[in-house]
């Protein structure tokens, strides 16, 4: 753009001056909605990075834990229906157990899906950012034909 271009205001400016500023800006905003595009899909990947790191060291350790708790909770339940029951206790209290924690298990898998579910990883500022420039764009080009037609 040349010198006399810039200062000069936009009612007299010619449509080709004024179509090449608006390609121009145009590519501009696309670029930098692209590079925030990219920078807020790298900070989401990371952030569901740490999570799965987060959640495999967490189950690892508390599964260790889980173990001796439930063989803890299969020999009680063995010892409560030792009296006065003519049942074998232990696969019984093992059974008992087992289904509970099945149970527990589902209900926290379900979850963990519903946690990963794309609509949690939408770029939220990209998205909304993309909707105020289209919004600009629209009240610019409304404002630049309005001068023009005041003009011509």
């Amino acid at each position: 753009m040349s010198t006399h271009e810039t200062h000069t205001p936009p009612e007299n400016r010619s449509v080709t001056s004024l179509l090449s500023d608006l390609a121009r800006e145009v590519t501009t905003l696309m670029r930098q909605e692209l590079q925030l595009a990219k920078a807020e899909a790298s900070e989401k990947v990371s952030q569901v990075e740490a999570g799965i790191g987060s959640l495999i060291a967490g189950g690892a350790v508390a599964f260790g834990g889980f173990l001796i708790l439930l063989q803890f909770m299969v020999y009680g339940l063995a010892d409560l229906l030792d009296e006065g029951y003519d049942i074998p206790q232990l696969w019984v209290s093992s059974l008992i157990v087992g289904l509970v924690v099945l149970l527990i298990g589902y209900f926290l898998l379900r979850k963990g899906q519903r946690d990963l579910k794309a609509k949690r990883l939408v770029p939220r500022r990209t998205a909304g950012s993309l909707r105020r420039d289209a919004e600009l764009a629209k009240k610019e080009v409304h404002e630049s034909r309005s001068r023009y037609h005041e003009t011509y």
